[in-house]
């Protein structure tokens, strides 16, 4: 969600910019490059260059795994005042790609046997407005509900500028389009929306007696192992983490630190989760790869609709059950994108999760704010899953 620019973060940033590094975890042996450096180095010659970009990020960090066997490439600086490089094991703020975290509690509750993808607001959420109550939880998932976006709402957006870490009520979220319709019949047509995955966790709430975050923890984080995963309600980030910055597209305006701009309580089960890249490597290869659910419900999560992430990622998009299929030039992986002030996000792996592939930047990416470099990031993309892919 754009928000204005901040005028009150200034840094003294020019001389690091000058000097920023590139580096990678993985070095080639001296004499004759492999093919597999070679890669490598054209790859990171190519994060150098989304770091040059006009509004490009202060840093980039992509994670490339097969089976075992793991890649980091990396490009530009965590923290500009410092210069320190981006680490997997810094935080960040990981924005929609959130979004399949909801997915992933929701349907293993669907394999467990609370809820099920037929299961309709009206069941589960009597309290919400009544013309919402035929949507159903598959609807939600795949953005096909209608709901109107609360984070477009002017009452919300009036909240969140008058105090950028004002303390939301995030279980009433969607109070502040209560008074709106569905945009359109649920099932008919695909709109992303920020309250689908509102509705997601309060149903799982409602079913479970159970607070999102504790099913977060049981039905993620700890099968998965993450341990560098959460979702808090503040507006601080633990360290270390890599700070996010708004970039301005043209000079001299310098970049600003919106690390903690604003809290997560705002967007909560749409956008709020705090991990690493190395954590999400492990969830998108687990979640993708259909690990934590039954091949019954697998199938169910990709029946493919017409729509894209947001922003949009490589290649051609459908949407699944909080899970999006990118189709590219060499192949395909599933995986989620987001985007929020200081940061812009790609997951995605091969649908046995064999391999996968974290994309990380530190500004905020999407076609509103940074069109031509959303193209060119999209490129990059695609180029990155076709290194992945190739034999």
């Amino acid at each position: 969600m754009p928000l204005p620019r901040p005028t009150h973060l200034r840094l003294p940033v020019g001389a690091v910019l000058a000097g920023a590094c590139v580096a990678a975890l993985v070095s080639a042996p001296a004499g004759a490059e492999s093919p597999s450096s070679t890669t490598d180095r054209a790859l990171r010659s190519q994060l150098e260059q989304l770091v040059r970009a006009p509004g490009g990020p202060p840093g980039v960090i992509a994670v490339l795994q097969r089976g075992e066997s793991r890649r980091i490439l990396r490009a530009g600086v965590a923290d500009l005042e410092t210069g320190r490089p981006v680490e997997a094991t810094d935080h960040m703020r990981i924005a929609s790609t959130a979004k399949a975290f909801s997915g992933a509690v929701a349907l293993r509750l669907v394999d467990r046997g609370p809820l099920g993808l037929d299961d309709t607001i009206g069941r589960r959420l009597p309290a919400l407005p009544r013309a919402w109550h035929a949507v159903t939880l598959r609807e939600l998932l795949t953005h096909t509900s209608g709901l109107p976006d609360f984070s477009r709402s002017p009452d919300f957006i009036r909240v969140l500028t008058a105090d950028l870490h004002h303390r939301f009520d995030s279980r009433r979220l969607l109070d502040f389009v209560a008074g709106e319709p569905l945009l359109f019949r649920p099932g008919s047509r695909y709109q992303y929306s920020n309250s689908d995955n509102i509705a997601v966790a309060l149903m799982a709430e409602a079913v479970t007696g159970k607070r999102y975050e504790e099913l977060l923890r049981q039905l993620v984080y700890r099968p998965l192992g993450l341990r560098g995963t959460s979702l808090p309600q503040g507006f601080e980030l633990p360290e270390p983490y890599m700070r996010g910055y708004d970039v301005p597209v043209r000079p001299p305006a310098a970049p600003e630190d919106v690390s903690e701009l604003i809290g997560a309580s705002g967007v909560w089960a749409s956008g709020g989760i705090v991990s690493t890249p190395r954590d999400m490597t492990r969830f998108v290869r687990g979640y993708a790869g259909g690990a934590l659910i039954s091949r019954a419900t697998l199938r169910e999560q990709r029946r493919w609709v017409d729509g894209a992430s947001e922003p949009a990622g490589p290649g051609r998009n459908e949407a699944g059950a909080a899970i999006f299929r990118y189709t590219t030039r060499c192949g395909v992986v599933l995986g989620h994108t987001g985007n929020t002030p200081g940061y812009t996000q790609l997951i995605a792996a091969t649908p046995d999760g064999e391999r996968s592939l974290t994309f990380s930047l530190t500004t905020q990416v999407n076609e509103a704010t940074k069109p031509q470099l959303l193209e060119k990031l999209r490129e990059v993309e695609e180029n990155f899953v076709c290194a992945l892919l190739r034999k």
